[in-house]
């Protein structure tokens, strides 16, 4: 049996998201700090349960997907951040795509998360290009893109909401 990735920061552990993370991630997916991007509307169980069943399903057809993200101090699911396969506007691509919990804001761990995963893309995956797609109006998000060098690539309508596209290549 393949060993899972898991990836190690300075404040982090990422390891491939399991069905058992359902309840830490509910805590992310009903707070409306968090839910605020998302139209307000917070998972119940069920939803989160079908979010996390359609994540590991991702997983398993490519071979990656999102981790959970710890925190390495207090040993607690703080958020996921991780590759999605999806089309943007026409294109396959590869998304770099992130969510924490709001206590944990503003410490820069998603920015810590989403450089291990770009450099995971890149270097061992060695995948061609990433983009990042972010609701127009989440600047938080937006700055995590930025910092981590995305740049600007266009601007998407999805499911009625307008959507920055930031983007990196390998």
């Amino acid at each position: 049996m393949l060993e899972e990735p898991r990836i190690h920061t300075s404040r982090l552990l990422l390891r491939p998201m399991h069905a058992d993370h359902v309840d830490a991630l509910l805590i992310i997916f009903s707070d409306p700090k968090v839910m605020a991007s998302f139209d307000g509307v917070l998972f119940s169980r069920e939803q989160m349960e079908r979010w996390v069943q359609r994540n590991l399903a991702h997983q398993a057809q490519y071979g990656y997907g999102l981790f959970s993200v710890f925190h390495r101090a207090s040993r607690k699911l703080i958020g996921d951040c991780g590759l999605e396969n999806m089309e943007v506007d026409g294109v396959h691509e590869t998304e770099l795509g992130y969510d924490f919990r709001s206590d944990y804001w503003n410490q820069g761990l998603a920015t810590e998360a989403a450089e291990a995963v770009c450099d995971f893309a890149f270097q061992t995956l060695e995948l061609p290009r990433l983009v990042s797609l972010n609701r127009q109006g989440n600047h938080a998000s937006r700055r995590v893109a930025e910092k981590i060098g995305m740049r600007l690539g266009m601007k998407v309508m999805r499911y009625g909401h307008a959507y920055w596209v930031y983007e990196i290549s390998n």
